[in-house]
């Protein structure tokens, strides 16, 4: 530890700052055993981090308290995936203590930038899906809505990524190693999840049948809760983590035969469970570890959602009064037969009251379109996993198509559409169909995504329940992708209107005029270029590549995927490669073009573009005629830490997802809140933010997802391939080796999806469009004052994304929960009467 003379320190016993410090130093000492001489840059951000929890720790007490004490309607938001980020800085930008803390540090001597560093990202998503759930939960404690996160603790997160010539290496992501300052563990909290076995059944006195399951391999769940702060409020919500825990016995058969490790060998690799995200379901033991760990979600939530809810109530007929349970995708929809389970089985009441109970406290929403992305399972597969549940799915498929029959009589296909059970040539459960029926709400996430729901995926049971479906655009926190992400910009805006936007994003509306004031486009564009810097800064160290700060910084960063068309990306940017080389005087836009995100491990052509991506990038960087000109790169191991460097130094976002396809996207949302203009199609929310920054301020290319489904029938991506001389030359060039030239088919693979495999996502299609669309922005970009007003008037046109728009349109249009003020008085008079058993944790 650096020696700080005494006279340096404040004096006063109760300086806020000196609080800081003691507490630091307290934690140092007595939590982590460590002194001045001993304590590595790690411990330093150990205690500073258990110096902070102090503090979230108060306010989340008082708020457990309040809820306890009046018990509100309470929010349960169910997710296999949280990408929570990083903790330290986040948690002192909502407490509004960011400040004090850093120069807490810097009077011992620290550099706090270095010791925030040390933070592990808790990386238990895979992209928006988790993202999402987090700014969610930022959002609701921001707004004091009773609320809770449920997920899984994963062991290890989503994997880190590393680059070997050119290709994608996947590295187990031990984010738990060294614990985790933020969690508190609850070993009170043990619920019991069953699997396997078989199920019997009795007649009860009312001569109703009952059904038992039997025979089970079981598993505790246990509960990790982390402190969820909002900003400037004393709410702080909880996210409750589930890790697997095996249970006390063991099969005795094997301990008497004297094999020890035999006996407790399956008690081990039951806590397998919460170990990693996501396995690959490629191969049997994956899909059985998935389903395996949405039902651990499932049953271990819905038993701590009714335990919590009978602290204060006897009639199980008031829980939608008191309870909303958000399913988040169909990942965690195995909740609504589990609830009908425990409802009957347990606590035994009828059918009808379990079924109504039910899809009055579900709700659902849907984040994907693409047919693999909508979860079937086997039935055979879930016949030997979850028996009991397979019983209680074809009794609502059995109820539910009866209904269907009632209201379409005669229509055969209507039936077979709608139902649960998937009869092909393989039964399997459809998740989405049983999430839609159990739920009294569904919901996509943008304008365009909700009604392909309605008019397309789930055309039929719009028909039939028309009254359920609605729209939730999506949305970020502010707080995070601005304020924490780009202070520098924050504090402009900040400067230039006031602080309201850090709760109000609408207030981001004043910044309009000021796109006209040359001085502060001025000072907009200081802000843009050292952002750009610091990302500059990243990309020497990380790539060994020194980029141009006057280009374009050009971003595609989010999950690589076929339907969100890096591949488009990579033919324009060889586009521009030939261009160059055929006419060296070439006047144009500098770029530099950065590509980052993760493919699937078992996703081949996914994985096959990063290598193209990182072969052109070896061409065009190593090319004397292109200079400074045209720069290539490809980010390792995107996380949400990296995207807070990314997103404040971008000047375009690329969001070009074949029209369509892309549920919403959130990235798009983070590009333009931090003054990047937008290239993309007619998808998603690029349809809203477009209506909300103006059509003149927003790129837009391609075709629209009306002309796709009119184009699909007969496109013939040849035909596009041989009628655009530039299109053909760069996929000859891709075919021919010109970027492998020691394995020269190694792209082919590529290729064939393009020509010979029906170009799904019609890159070649939107092609021409797209480069035309490239040159418009190069155009532009060389005029930076105009480039800077638009850029102003992106920012802000973002009133409407933010999270707490979208979360008051969920509290108010579905899960009616209101929100609650709390104060620091409900703990203090507990602790007073030691009533601590009243705590609702």
């Amino acid at each position: 530890m650096p020696e700080t003379p005494a006279e340096n320190l404040p004096t006063p016993e109760l300086d806020p700052m000196m609080l800081i410090i003691k507490s630091f130093l307290e934690h140092l000492e007595y939590t982590l055993g460590k002194d001045k001489y001993s304590a590595t840059t790690f411990d330093i951000y150990n205690a500073l981090s258990y110096a902070v929890r102090d503090r979230l720790v108060e306010r989340w007490l008082d708020t457990q308290q309040a809820y306890y004490n009046e018990d509100p309607k309470r929010v349960y938001y169910v997710s296999m995936e949280f990408l929570m980020g990083r903790t330290l800085e986040n948690s002192l930008v909502n407490l509004g203590m960011l400040d004090q803390f850093r120069e807490a540090m810097e009077t011992l001597g620290y550099d706090f930038a270095k010791v925030v560093d040390q933070e592990q990202d808790a990386g238990l998503g895979n992209g928006g899906l988790g993202r999402l759930a987090a700014c969610f939960l930022d959002s609701m404690a921001t707004m004091s809505i009773p609320a809770y996160g449920y997920g899984i603790r994963y062991e290890y997160g989503i994997f880190r990524q590393k680059i070997h010539d050119g290709a994608q290496l996947e590295i187990p992501d031990n984010w738990l190693r060294y614990a985790n300052p933020w969690e508190l563990d609850r070993q009170e909290h043990l619920h019991l999840v069953k699997f396997y076995g078989k199920v019997t059944t009795r007649l009860a006195a009312d001569g109703s049948v009952r059904y038992e399951w039997v025979d089970s391999e079981d598993v505790m769940a246990m509960a990790y809760d982390i402190p969820t702060p909002g900003y400037n409020t004393h709410t702080v919500n909880t996210l409750r983590l589930w890790s697997a825990k095996a249970t006390r016995e063991f099969d005795l058969n094997f301990f008497n035969e004297g094999n020890y490790i035999r006996a407790v060998e399956k008690k081990m690799m039951s806590e397998n469970i919460s170990k990693v995200l996501y396995p690959a379901d490629n191969v049997q033991e994956g899909r059985e570890l998935r389903l395996k760990q949405e039902y651990f979600l499932a049953s271990s939530t819905i038993h701590d959602v009714l335990y919590r809810f009978k602290k204060m109530h006897t009639d199980l007929r008031d829980l939608p009064d008191k309870v909303a349970i958000q399913l988040n995708d169909t990942h965690p929809a195995l909740a609504i037969p589990e609830m009908m389970r425990v409802l009957m089985d347990l606590e035994g009441l009828s059918w009808d009251e379990a079924w109504e109970i039910t899809v009055r406290t579900f709700a659902y929403t849907n984040h994907t379109i693409l047919p693999e992305a909508l979860e079937r399972w086997p039935v055979w597969f879930f016949e030997h996993i979850l028996p009991r549940h397979l019983l209680i799915i074809y009794e609502i498929n059995e109820r539910f198509l009866s209904e269907v029959r009632k209201h379409f009589p005669g229509d055969a296909g209507r039936v077979e559409r709608m139902s649960i059970i998937e009869e092909h040539w393989e039964r399997r459960v459809r998740m989405a169909n049983l999430a839609i029926v159990g739920s009294h709400s569904v919901n996509g996430v943008a304008a365009l995504h909700s009604e392909i729901l309605k008019k397309d995926l789930f055309k039929d049971f719009f028909e039939m329940y028309p009254e359920r479906f609605n729209n939730k655009t999506n949305g970020i926190t502010q707080r995070r992708w601005l304020k924490k992400a780009n202070p520098s910009l924050s504090g402009l805006i900040t400067e230039a209107i006031g602080d309201g936007w850090v709760t109000d994003l609408y207030e981001l509306q004043k910044l309009r005029p000021l796109a006209g004031d040359a001085e502060f486009r001025r000072r907009w564009r200081e802000v843009k270029r050292d952002a750009k810097s610091r990302l500059a800064g990243y990309i020497a160290h990380h790539n060994h590549l020194q980029v141009n700060l006057d280009s374009m910084f050009d971003c595609q960063v989010k999950r690589i995927h076929e339907y969100k068309r890096q591949l488009l990306n990579i033919l324009h940017v060889i586009t521009l490669y030939n261009r160059i080389k055929d006419n060296p005087n070439l006047k144009m836009a500098p770029r530099t073009i950065i590509f980052s995100g993760k493919a699937a491990p078992s996703y081949f052509i996914a994985k096959l573009i990063i290598r193209l991506a990182n072969a052109v990038a070896s061409v065009v960087n190593c090319d004397p005629d292109v200079g400074d000109r045209l720069k290539v790169l490809f980010l390792a191991n995107y996380s949400v830490s990296l995207a807070e460097m990314i997103f404040p130094a971008s000047d375009l976002s690329e969001q070009i997802s074949t029209a369509g396809t892309e549920a919403s996207g959130t990235g798009n949302m983070k590009f333009t809140l931090n003054g990047a203009l937008t290239i993309g199609t007619l998808d998603g929310a690029n349809i809203e933010i477009m209506e909300e920054v103006g059509r003149e301020n927003i790129f837009i290319f391609g075709l629209t997802t009306d002309e796709v489904l009119k184009l699909r029938p007969t496109y013939n991506p040849r035909q596009w391939y041989n009628e655009n001389r530039e299109l053909k030359r760069v996929i000859d060039m891709i075919a021919c080796g010109d970027f492998s030239p020691t394995d020269p088919d190694l792209f082919l693979p590529l290729v064939d999806t393009l020509l010979n495999k029906g170009d799904n996502y019609l890159l070649l299609a939107d092609y021409a469009s797209y480069a035309a669309c490239q040159e418009e922005v190069g155009r532009l970009f060389l005029d930076q004052e105009e480039w800077t007003r638009r850029a102003i008037l992106n920012t802000a046109g973002m009133g409407k994304f933010s999270s707490d728009r979208t979360i008051d349109e969920y509290a108010n249009g579905i899960w009616g929960v209101q929100t609650h003020c709390v104060s620091t008085d409900a703990r203090r008079s507990a602790l007073g009467d030691l009533g601590l058993h009243g705590l609702d944790i």
